[in-house]
């Protein structure tokens, strides 16, 4: 590990002393009941919570409490529906979350988007508007976010600015990755192992075992997942598209008293994966260029010149010390993460062979390769719960350290008459601090208020050329540029909750998120590079309301919301160039509503669902001289439906058979904020089924599942420049037969 190990500072110090004496959905959501096991903000005192069944546990605002509770709009997954509905990346959870949506270009660099709010920015010195924490460890590089959600106990998205609790880049929202934690006087194992179509072979499982008289535990877990190709390449007699990926995970827990506890985690990945698979969609009629390029809409074949590939590597180490005191509960929070990643390969998705079906003779191709290391430290104290005031504080830092290059090759007669390469080498650092705190206090039984505040600053030091270059491409100059800038804002929220009963949650709230500013990924000129782009910053005004009936079986909440976004960063593509530019877009409003609904009707059968409408616009927006005020906001549907029926029947022999679909509806997509033709995304219609065969014989199962079951076909991204409409698709229907065990 590189010098950025000595980042973990404060935490790794305390983790070594202390050791060292000692010689620690709802939309879709499935319930969890009282027996679910402990995260990593459970405290002293809230076993109460599962004491309660069907209570569905969140640490939104990070500390244990029950979804019904929090005046905050989460969706949940819990872990039976993580496994049998095999959500495994974060694709899978933004496909089932209404008012999440993301960009998959490449598909192992996710770029998201709550109610409106993401980024397209991948540079080194640029930020998500929409964060991941892995157990509460912010992931600050897109590439980072490609994890495998294996021995997860829940996740959560939390929608929204979360600025004053979770704070780094949380303007539109954060998922909330929280994994099974070992368990102390338990000795547990399971394992399962998957067969499907395009040769798919998955295999996952873990063990806990316990030691010190149940003061202690550590769980190890790892999943391998495989499939061969979804799309075939004549060209090169090969199917591309493929999947290979190991991730494993140690984790070791003590509590040597009932108020000390430590846990120590390390995990990491390994991808090597073929791909990005992109073609010419469409051609652009304006362009001259266009005449170079065959279209081609069959997902199942390309006829790119390579294969591509998409590799990552990932380790990430992290320590935690909880420490319960008389008055409050003392957390001290560290961590470390290295992340190595290339993705390269033929963008057009043809040759220069005029005997192919994809002849191009403007051919495309390039890559990317980031090495990154980011450490993080945090200190923080939350009251005990039960009182009349309940309270976090806290101290946070993050440091994070990128090297990136950003190739472009072109090979074309049309062009030039030898093939020209553009690198764009880029050196970024991030020195991040904050204080936060937060406070709810209940001024009598039915009404409590709630207030938090957070200061955060941030310090970036920039340096890109791209003097590796053959001629500049989507430049106007060759240069070399140093450039630093700090930014820094207080963001804050308050409401008001109103229980009108046990059952019934009434609240109001206002939050503010801050996004820093930053540097251009791809710059076209000297002074370009040096130039930053403004912070964007929103807020967020949201009533909502959180309704149980019919003793718990019926769980109705609603939520509406108007944002006022600022300076939002946005991507400005130059058509004749491919050149991305990174502009402050000025005013947007984005309002909407979100319905979400659990029912167990009758004895067996459920039925989960939601709604979310969102209306995203630009109310003041100019992009490459054309006034697009009024537009809607790429990448957010208006209308996203989820519906999730099952039943289950238990038999003598204690066997349980469940059949549940997923249904997914979203409403047509403008991948361009300039909202024309041909970057739209038609509506879509998606549906999942399984069916389970449980507690064979007490330790066996077997499902039969399937993914987009009716072939539905759409795009993951597209994009138009130099003469042509880029884009890649969906994968297509998938099918298999899972086997489990657990001991």
């Amino acid at each position: 590990m590189k010098a950025a190990m000595f980042h973990l500072s404060l935490g790794s110090a305390l983790i070594a002393l202390a050791w060292a004496g000692q010689a620690g959905a709802q939309d879709t959501g499935a319930i969890e009941q009282g027996d679910a096991s402990d995260d990593g903000d459970d405290r002293a005192g809230q076993d109460l919570e599962r004491e309660l069944a069907g209570t569905i546990i969140v640490t939104a605002q990070r500390r244990t409490e029950s979804l019904q509770d929090v005046p905050v709009t989460v969706t949940v997954f819990g872990e039976e529906e993580i496994a049998e509905a095999r959500i495994q990346e974060v694709a899978d959870v933004v496909t089932r979350t209404p008012g999440l949506s993301f960009d998959a270009f490449p598909a192992s660099q996710p770029r998201l988007a709550v109610r409106g709010i993401g980024s397209s920015d991948k540079g080194a010195a640029g930020d998500p508007s929409s964060a991941v924490f892995l157990d509460e460890i912010y992931l600050g590089r897109p590439a980072a976010v490609a994890f495998d959600a294996f021995d997860v106990q829940r996740i959560e998205v939390l929608k929204g600015p979360q600025g004053t609790l979770f704070g780094r880049n949380v303007v539109g929202g954060a998922i909330n990755v929280i994994t099974n934690r070992p368990e102390p006087g338990v000795a547990s194992a399971a394992a399962e192992f998957t067969n499907g179509n395009y040769d798919r072979l998955d295999g996952a499982g873990f063990i806990n075992l316990p030691f010190g008289d149940g003061r202690g535990a550590v769980r190890a877990s790892a999943a391998y997942r495989s499939h061969d190709g979804y799309v075939y390449n004549p060209t090169i007699d090969r199917d591309v598209d493929t999947q290979d990926r190991f991730s494993g995970r140690f984790q070791f827990l003590a509590e040597p008293t009932d108020t000390l506890r430590f846990h120590f985690t390390v995990d990491g990945t390994r991808d090597r994966n073929s791909g990005p698979v992109t073609r010419v969609l469409e051609l652009d009629p304006d362009d001259p260029l266009s005449a170079a390029y065959t279209v081609n809409q069959d997902r199942d074949v390309v006829y790119g010149s390579t294969e591509g590939f998409q590799d990552l590597d990932t380790l990430g180490v992290r320590g935690e010390i909880e420490w319960d005191m008389p008055f409050a509960t003392l957390t001290v929070l560290a961590s470390y993460r290295d992340l190595d990643y290339a993705n390269g390969g033929d963008f057009d998705g043809g040759v220069a062979d005029p005997a192919s079906p994809a002849f191009n003779l403007v051919n495309i191709g390039g890559g990317e390769a980031e090495s990154s290391e980011f450490s993080s430290q945090e200190v923080r104290l939350t009251s005990y719960p039960g009182g009349a005031v309940d309270w976090v504080v806290g101290l946070y830092h993050y440091n994070q350290q990128v090297e990136r290059t950003d190739t472009l090759t072109l090979d074309s007669m049309f062009i030039a008459p030898i093939p020209l390469t553009e690198v764009f080498a880029q050196d970024a650092s991030l020195d991040s601090i904050a204080a936060f705190a937060d406070v709810t206090v209940q001024l009598t039984d039915r009404f409590s208020v709630l207030g938090g505040v957070r200061y955060s600053r941030d310090d970036k030091l920039y340096r890109v050329d791209n003097l590796d270059s053959i001629t500049p491409l989507r430049s106007e100059e060759f240069f070399d540029v140093t450039a630093s800038e700090d930014f820094d804002d207080v963001t804050w929220r308050a409401g008001i909750n109103f229980e009108p009963s046990e059952d019934h949650l009434i609240y109001a709230l206002v939050s503010t998120g801050f996004k820093s500013g930053g540097f251009q990924d791809n710059p076209t000129s000297a002074i370009a590079a040096a130039t930053p782009f403004e912070p964007e910053t929103a807020t967020q005004y949201e009533l909502g309301q959180k309704s149980s009936f019919a003793d718990g079986r019926i769980i109705w909440n609603n939520t509406l919301f108007y944002l006022d976004y600022t300076n939002l960063q946005t991507d400005q593509v130059d058509p004749a160039t491919g050149a991305s530019t990174v502009i402050n877009a000025g005013e947007a409003t984005i309002k909407g509503y979100e319905t979400q609904l659990i029912a167990n009707l009758f004895s067996g059968f459920s039925l989960s669902a939601a709604y979310a409408y969102t209306d995203a616009t630009f109310d003041e927006f100019i992009e490459n001289g054309n006034d697009l005020s009024g537009n809607r906001i790429s990448r957010t549907p208006r209308h996203k439906v989820t519906v999730s029926p099952s039943y289950s029947y238990l038999f003598a022999s204690g066997a349980e058979l469940k059949v549940a679909a997923d249904y997914r509806f979203e409403s047509q997509i403008f991948d361009d904020n300039a909202n024309t033709p041909p970057e739209i995304r038609d509506e879509t219609h998606f549906l999942d089924a399984r069916i389970v065969l449980d507690n064979i014989a007490d330790r066996f199962s077997i499902s039969v599942w399937g993914k987009n079951l009716t072939n539905e076909l759409t795009r993951t991204f597209q994009g138009t420049f130099l003469g042509a409409n880029f884009g890649a698709y969906n994968p297509p229907r998938t099918y298999g037969v899972t086997l489990g065990f657990r001991y």
